[in-house]
Formats: structure tokens, sequence, C-alpha cells
């Protein structure tokens, strides 16, 4: 059952990620992905050891990362699950080191409350959760007594039983994708906030890539004031994924810069202020350049 969108309110200035700290939101705000995996879609195995990926995340702060992203499993069509202990072997040697990072604030990529409760132990204060808290409720109980911050993210279906959005033989289906994934993230954000949640503390991700197929993930893209009209701060996902692939014929994800970069830009001219990108200083570049066009716009 879906909820009647609440449209009144204004999207916040601030996130609430800690009893004594917030990432503001009057400028674009990057969310570095840091990949401790050996398969994800286009940077595998890249940062499986904890020096190189605690190198990875200092590059993404130079570059103007506000935060990093550390997951320990992959979200990618077709992947396998990776059990909690596995996710806490390769997340907290990253997470305890990082932590000494003050200006960073850090988050957990995960559906598993136990790593998210270790993650958050260990110096993480964000809770990144693409089932929206669906697989495993207890993750909203974890956010509410820790008072982090939690994004909570539509898809359709878990990866191991997902395509690419440029792969499905048949599209999924919406009668309007704009919509239902406006109202169901509305649903589980009214669930966490009964579960004890600051409403201050929410996050909403469309869930670009999961679970859409190209021409909805457009969609998404084109109605994104919509997710920022229900008063949420709004998380954009689009960096390097294959639906931008299909537009632009560029097949190689780690290639698909640019049209990460004018997705993102899109997004933020309809009002997302959080962006969780792969190649950081791209995305500050190009970001900053739609900043200034607005802030001049406002000046007249």
């Amino acid at each position: 059952m879906t909820t009647s969108p609440d449209l009144t309110g204004a999207a916040r200035d601030s996130w609430r990620i800690g009893p004594d700290r917030r990432v503001p939101l009057d400028r674009p705000i990057l969310m570095g992905i840091l990949n401790v995996t050996p398969d994800s879609f286009s940077d595998g195995g890249l940062h499986a050891e904890p020096d190189s990926a605690v190198e990875a995340a200092r590059r993404m702060a130079r570059e103007g990362a506000t935060i990093i992203d550390i997951g320990g499993e992959s979200t990618r069509p077709g992947a396998e699950r990776v059990p909690a202990d596995e996710q806490l072997r390769r997340v907290l040697p990253v997470v305890e080191r990082l932590r000494e990072d003050a200006e960073l604030a850090l988050s957990v990529d995960t559906t598993q409350p136990l790593v998210a409760e270790r993650a958050v132990a260990a110096g993480a204060r964000i809770i990144n959760d693409v089932s929206a808290g669906e697989e495993d409720g207890r993750i909203f109980a974890i956010a509410a007594e820790c008072e982090c911050g939690l994004v909570l993210m539509h898809r359709l279906r878990p990866p191991d039983r997902d395509e690419y959005s440029d792969r499905y033989r048949n599209a999924p289906e919406y009668e309007d994708v704009v919509s239902q994934v406006r109202d169901y993230l509305l649903e589980r954000a009214q669930v966490a906030e009964a579960c004890g949640v600051a409403k201050e503390s929410i996050v909403l991700d469309p869930g670009l890539g999961f679970g859409k197929s190209v021409s909805q993930n457009f969609a998404l893209l084109d109605g994104m004031d919509e997710f920022v009209n229900t008063g949420y701060p709004v998380l954009v996902a689009a960096s390097r994924k294959s639906f931008l692939g299909s537009v632009t014929g560029v097949e190689n994800p780690a290639d698909r810069v640019a049209g990460s970069v004018a997705a993102s830009v899109l997004a933020f001219g309809r009002g997302a202020r959080l962006f969780r990108v792969h190649d950081v200083g791209p995305h500050r570049e190009g970001l900053a350049v739609a900043a200034a066009a607005r802030e001049a716009s406002k000046s007249g």
C-alpha cells in the first residue's frame, strides 16, 4: 500500500547525520563511492585491500568529496549476496582508518543490520540501505539509536534477481514510474520514522538503475523535482550506469564520466543536492558551474 505524498515541504538546507553533526545542503554535496569488493560493476577489485581503499578515499576527499560511501557487497545486477561476516571483514578496517579524518563523513552501504551496527560503532555516520529497510527492518532501530543519517533507496528486486537497464527483454512495469517510486519511498520513510528515526536524518534515493528500463531511468531524472518536493533531501546515483551508456554509446563503465556528470547536473537543476559518484573531480567541476549559474540567475 502506498501513502499519499506530502508535497508541501521545501527541501531541507541540511542533513542530520549525528546528534551534533549536519551536512549542509546549500550546495552540491558529493558522496564518493568506495567499493571494497572484488565484483562491483565498474571498479571491482581496485580497492579490495585496505591500503588501496584508504588512499582512494583520501584522494576523493582532496577532489571534493564530503562523504565516502563504503560498501562490502556489490549491488550490480546479478551479483551474489555476501554474508555479514565477510562484509565486515572488508569494511571495518577501512572505516577504522578513515575515521581519523575528521572532515570526512563515512557511510556504510549495506542492508545487513549487523554490518550497519558495527560500522557505525567503528565511526560511520550514515547507513545507506538499498532495500529501504525491507530486507531487515532492524536497521531502522540501529539508525534511530545512533541518530545517524539514513538513505532509503527504491529497487524493484534484489540485485541477484535483477538485470541491467539496457538488457531487459521486457521492461519493468510501472503505471507511472515517478509517482510510484516517490510514493514507495515516502511510505518507507514513514516506517523509519515510526521506528524512531528522525525525519531530518532521512534521505531519499530513487534508485536509478535498480529495476528500471533506460526510459524509466530518464523519466526519474526528468521528474526529480517531485522527489525534492517531498521535503526530504534527495540523493542521485547515476554514476557510470548502463542507461547512460545506452544513449552515449560508451560501453566501458569507467569511460562514462561525461554522461554521469550531465545526469548529475540535470538532477541538480531539479533540486537534488546529494550525488553518489565514482569520479569526484569532474562532478565537482560540473556541479560548481551549475551552482554558479543558478546563483547568477537568482541575483538577476
